[in-house]
């Protein structure tokens, strides 16, 4: 069996509707490296989102919220880190994932990043040891990615505009095509954000599986911060974009947008108030990394 096979057998995201898996994602990760102009992480316990979180983890605490996890929802197949900052823009995921690796070997680790690292700490992540790695990829062209990051920091120095939308969309496709190389399964996130790169999403499509990605998911915009404005995409829209994509890669029709501190089988059963509210060290604001 493959390892995407494998994952669509065990992990709750890539297993459709119809599953009976769990995942506990792990938000250990506190800072970010880029500015995208949808994104607004906070820290509360009530949006039901991507970049939301009831606090930050320790490493140290990451094992015992996994036990306690496993208490309450022995169902749980996958341990996950996702933000609620990017996950190479500080070591605190890496780290978390070598500790799970030891101590729970049967778990499958999944990750997701943003990309802008991604290249260079490649060795890094594959030593992990993770079986899934999502990246975010919303354009591979800088002149339309420069219209949904307002810059990066990257290496000690702010870019903006098509500069630093060159230097991530280059470690982006670097990075997952060495991650891939090594048989980690490949996922591409894109924000779908109308009269941005509604009409770019075959061409993103088409780049990430030239460069070893395996699964496709189009996430519509939610509108808030500098793209508050913009109309969140219809389903005819999200629809016309998953035909477009699918002429090159296999795409992804179920996701459940889930917090950074998700626990439990997705749409089913749900134990992050259990596991994390009013028990975690509460920070209010995220530094770039």
């Amino acid at each position: 069996m493959s390892n995407y096979e494998n994952l669509k057998a065990s992990h709750p995201c890539f297993g459709g509707h119809k599953t009976n898996k769990g995942r506990i994602h792990l938000p250990v990760s506190p800072g970010c490296n880029i500015e995208c102009k949808f994104c607004d992480r906070k820290i509360n316990q009530t949006e039901q989102r991507p970049g939301v979180s009831s606090g930050v983890l320790k490493e140290s605490e990451a094992l015992e919220v996994i036990r306690r996890s496993l208490e309450l929802c022995p169902e749980i197949t996958v341990a996950g880190i996702a933000g609620p900052g990017d996950t190479l823009a500080s070591p605190y995921a890496l780290n978390t994932f070598r500790l799970i690796k030891k101590e729970f070997p049967d778990l499958l680790k999944c990750m997701s990043t943003n990309g802008l690292l991604l290249y260079e700490k490649a060795d890094e992540v594959i030593e992990t040891g993770i079986e899934s790695l999502t990246v975010t990829v919303n354009a591979v062209s800088p002149s339309i990615q420069a219209k949904i990051c307002t810059g990066i920091y990257y290496h000690g120095k702010r870019y903006e505009g098509e500069e630093g939308a060159r230097i991530l969309i280059e470690n982006q496709l670097r990075g997952i095509k060495k991650v891939a190389a090594a048989g980690i399964t490949i996922k591409v996130n894109t924000v779908l954000i109308p009269g941005i790169n509604e009409d770019h999403i075959e061409e993103i499509a088409r780049i990430v599986s030239e460069a070893g990605a395996t699964i496709y998911n189009i996430i519509p915009l939610i509108p808030q911060h500098e793209l508050k404005e913009v109309k969140a995409p219809g389903c005819f829209e999200i629809d016309g974009a998953r035909q477009k994509a699918a002429k090159y890669i296999d795409v992804f029709r179920h996701c459940q947008r889930c917090r950074a501190d998700a626990v439990g089988i997705p749409g089913e059963k749900e134990f992050a108030d259990q596991i994390y509210f009013g028990r975690l060290s509460m920070k209010e604001t995220f530094s770039h990394g």
